[in-house]
């Protein structure tokens, strides 16, 4: 079991959470300047993770590169502090991209966290990226009604992203913003690549890859 570093303090790890949560900007954007979509998830076994990110064509959704990389875990899971668990490793992990992505999907939350920084955020605003989360489970917040395959997801009457359910009786995912995008057009580069499918296509890839 992973055991959390001598030096870690979770007061000051919190206090980093707020401070970085102040830098998400919100920025909207023509969505036809999208080029390069990215997506990048991490998966573990015992005290190892292994990371993966992969680069697709906006337009075609056709795969230019991917990237894993494998590393010992240094930071146990600890419930809203995960992106201190993983963007470590993403940050290795994304040195290595020959393409930098125009929007990167993350497997994790972005504003929907109830210190307003989920591992999404997290990334985007350390890498200067927009960034989009998109996460299988909700950490917070309550689901409104959902109008064609999407609900509003609200936290403390503030909105923090949507459920989204493209195919009716499929479990939802929850869209949010990560850094350098506005809350619909993460919802809509979502649906985009998504297809038929639960995950949007980028996801889907780094899952599979990751889990290699």
């Amino acid at each position: 079991m992973v055991s959390l570093p001598e030096d870690f303090d979770v007061a000051k790890a919190r206090k980093q959470q707020r401070t970085l949560a102040k830098a998400v900007k919100l920025r909207g954007f023509p969505l036809k300047e999208i080029q390069l979509v990215g997506g990048v998830d991490v998966s573990y076994r015992g005290e190892q993770a292994k990371a993966a990110a992969v680069i697709l064509s906006y337009e075609s959704l056709e795969v230019l590169e991917t990237q894993t990389l494998e590393t010992k875990v240094l930071f146990p899971y600890i419930p809203t502090l995960f992106s201190f668990r993983e963007a470590s490793v993403i940050f290795q992990l994304f040195k290595r991209l020959e393409h930098r992505p125009d929007v990167l999907l993350v497997e994790g939350h972005g504003l929907a966290h109830p210190y307003g920084l989920g591992l999404a955020s997290h990334v985007g605003v350390i890498l200067r990226i927009s960034t989009v989360g998109v996460a299988k489970k909700r950490l917070c917040g309550e689901v409104g009604t959902y109008i064609n395959g999407r609900a509003p997801l609200r936290y403390q009457g503030k909105l923090v992203g949507f459920a989204v359910m493209p195919k009716r009786g499929r479990n939802p995912v929850y869209v949010s913003v990560g850094n350098l995008i506005t809350l619909k057009s993460a919802v809509e580069i979502t649906l985009r690549c998504m297809g038929n499918q639960r995950l949007p296509k980028p996801l889907r890839i780094a899952h599979r890859l990751a889990k290699a």
